[in-house]
């Protein structure tokens, strides 16, 4: 199965607060953040993975090449105006059947993506989206879920739902005309695509991630260190 990276941010809220790393190398448990996630997407199933790094960030750029030299790695280095133009440059790298993706900045242990894998695996569905109980996006995307875990819809507000987002998303390739829709039609955030997904009527399944942490602030690399080292 393919999977793919998106790191083409450019960490501006990290450098702000003094962080001399560019994100994606940012250390977690000693591990630079996007080797990290390129070695728990090998374990978990990955024939190849598709990367994408910002063209600002040379050194993100020299160390994922690096890297390549060793692990199945498509790189793309590209400035694109959202995450979501960032996936569409994946795409062509993302096969014919099924694929996952996440940011280069999202932490959450390893065990639960292999588990997440699994119910992938083995759904009769269009995909399984990472979720979590931990609120900790600025702007959390609430999952409203029913007692079997399938995806109702994508809400701003919270109403009664239990997840949010944790941004992970395991889908069939039939989803990337649904992004290419998305783009097109001029919308620019991940959250429309996923609503999107249910408006083309794709059947989605909620997975609980456990705790799940995005790294914006500095204050972050510590929670995501102990995720990290959480089994």
């Amino acid at each position: 199965m393919r999977f793919g990276i998106i790191s083409a941010g450019k960490g501006s809220r990290l450098a702000s607060e003094g962080f001399g790393e560019p994100k994606p190398l940012v250390p977690i448990n000693g591990v630079p953040m996007i080797e990290r996630l390129a070695r728990i997407m090998m374990r978990c199933g990955a024939d190849r993975i598709a990367v994408i790094v910002n063209a600002d960030n040379p050194a993100v750029a020299d160390f994922v090449s690096g890297l390549a030299r060793e692990l199945p790695i498509d790189l793309t280095v590209k400035s694109t105006p959202t995450p979501m133009h960032s996936l569409m440059e994946l795409a062509p790298y993302l096969g014919s059947d099924r694929f996952c993706v996440t940011t280069v900045d999202t932490v959450f242990r390893e065990s639960s993506l292999s588990a997440m894998m699994d119910e992938f695996a083995r759904t009769p569905y269009d995909g399984v989206m990472g979720v979590t109980r931990l609120v900790d996006d600025e702007k959390p995307l609430y999952v409203d879920t029913d007692g079997e875990m399938m995806i109702k819809g994508f809400l701003d507000e919270k109403a009664s739902c239990r997840y949010v987002s944790a941004g992970i998303y395991a889908l069939k390739t039939r989803a990337l005309d649904v992004l290419s829709e998305c783009v097109e039609s001029g919308q620019t955030r991940m959250r429309y695509f996923q609503r999107r997904l249910l408006e083309s009527g794709l059947r989605l399944k909620a997975f609980d991630m456990g705790q799940v942490v995005d790294v914006d602030h500095v204050s972050d690399v510590a929670k995501a260190c102990q995720i990290a080292s959480e089994q």
